[in-house]
């Protein structure tokens, strides 16, 4: 008889390990076994808990993203400036180590062809580009534009780091260009 309380601990356990072996593998082609054997359990638990690989995937991504979202609010306690907040929690250590941008990676390209990804991913493209609109409303001539190019640039970054791992401090060269934009903008 299975203990009581072990289901959202082996949850856990099995999206850990997805984003583990995605992050280790590089892309998603990595079988339920595999998973299940970095979570310390058979595959048979993993499709008990999930269902398939996809369901897995899925429930990785929605981590992540919780993940993000905490990080975005941690930081929004430490830095004034909710844009330079953002900036700074997309490029957390938590976040931008080479495993979890791999598995970000990854689930972009799921999101190509699972319409429940494309969705996660659509939702989080979507919170992003407000979240830093609003933050940037009386700062810039365009907050909308300018909220698009960071989050194309966070995107670019992530994409460099997933191939070639920079050395570079990512936040500081968003922020930096985002001071250029906030310069180029006429103060009322």
């Amino acid at each position: 008889m299975p203990k009581i309380g072990m289901e959202p601990i082996r949850r856990d356990a099995l999206v850990k390990a997805t984003i583990a072996e995605v992050g280790i593998h590089g892309s998603l082609n990595v079988s339920v076994s595999q998973i299940a054997k970095r979570a310390g359990m058979s595959s048979a638990l993993a499709h008990h808990y999930f269902g398939g690989k996809d369901q897995i995937f899925l429930a990785a991504m929605r981590y992540l993203l919780r993940e993000f979202r905490q990080e975005v609010l941690r930081a929004y306690h430490a830095f004034p400036d909710r844009a330079e907040a953002i900036i700074r929690a997309s490029f957390a250590k938590t976040h931008f180590d080479p495993g979890t941008v791999a598995a970000w990676m990854a689930f972009y390209v799921q999101a190509q062809t699972n319409p429940a990804a494309r969705r996660l991913l659509s939702l989080y493209q979507r919170r992003l580009r407000s979240n830093l609109t609003h933050s940037l409303r009386g700062q810039v001539a365009d907050p909308a534009e300018v909220a698009d190019v960071l989050a194309a640039l966070i995107d670019g970054i992530y994409i460099r780091r997933a191939l070639a791992a920079p050395d570079t401090d990512a936040a500081a060269q968003v922020l930096s260009l985002l001071q250029v934009l906030r310069a180029a903008t006429p103060q009322t």
